[in-house]
């Protein structure tokens, strides 16, 4: 029986994994030119590090991507801020002291939301040049099961039932819209950059 309990808990790892790494390649298929900023044999993230300094674990896609690619900005748009090995710290801290998002909040602006690390708070994965905040909704003990909230720069709340790579695969796949994204946005061809891992 209990083979049988460690045979189970192997291949939900497997298939999550699985998971996480389809999610990643249909990304990749929407938007080809980020291919050429893959990290071979990965990033090393201290995620262990980098969690207890944040006091919880993030989702699996977004740790996926995160091994794969250094921070991305797409279309000169929008910047997808995964943390950089050796500055695990930096990001945990910056995600608990969001002062924007604590701002609106103490203001009355956030439509209910709050930030982290109060429960079911914000924590911040991408940001626009225009200012717009992408968030997870930090409402789950899973975090695999947190929504994305998107706050416009025109004050628009919105929430979306899928994770932050599914997010964004639908959005350049045109089949997410985004309420209060400028009109060009996402654009017909995006190009991808990808940010040095440099820590200066």
């Amino acid at each position: 029986m209990v083979v049988d309990a460690v045979k189970l808990v192997r291949d939900k790892e497997h298939h999550g994994l699985a998971d996480d790494m389809l999610r990643v390649e249909e990304l990749e298929a929407v938007l080809p030119s980020m291919t050429q900023w893959r990290v071979p044999g990965g990033r090393r993230v201290d995620w262990a590090a980098l969690e207890a300094d944040l006091g919880t674990a993030l989702p699996s896609d977004f740790r996926f991507l995160a091994e794969a690619y250094p921070v991305l900005v797409i279309d000169d748009f929008l910047k997808v801020s995964v943390p950089r090995p050796g500055a695990e710290a930096l990001w945990a801290s910056e995600s608990k002291e969001d002062e924007i998002l604590q701002d609106l909040y103490e203001m009355g602006g956030t439509e209910g939301y709050v930030p982290y690390p109060q429960p079911g708070g914000l924590i911040s994965w991408a940001e626009s040049g225009s200012g717009d905040s992408f968030y997870w909704k930090t409402s789950s003990p899973d975090p695999d099961a947190w929504p994305v909230v998107v706050r416009g720069d025109n004050g628009d709340w919105s929430k979306f039932p899928v994770g932050a790579i599914e997010f964004l695969t639908g959005v350049y796949r045109r089949t997410i819209h985004v309420p209060g994204m400028p009109r060009d946005f996402p654009s017909d061809s995006p190009e991808v950059l990808g940010l040095s891992d440099r820590i200066d």
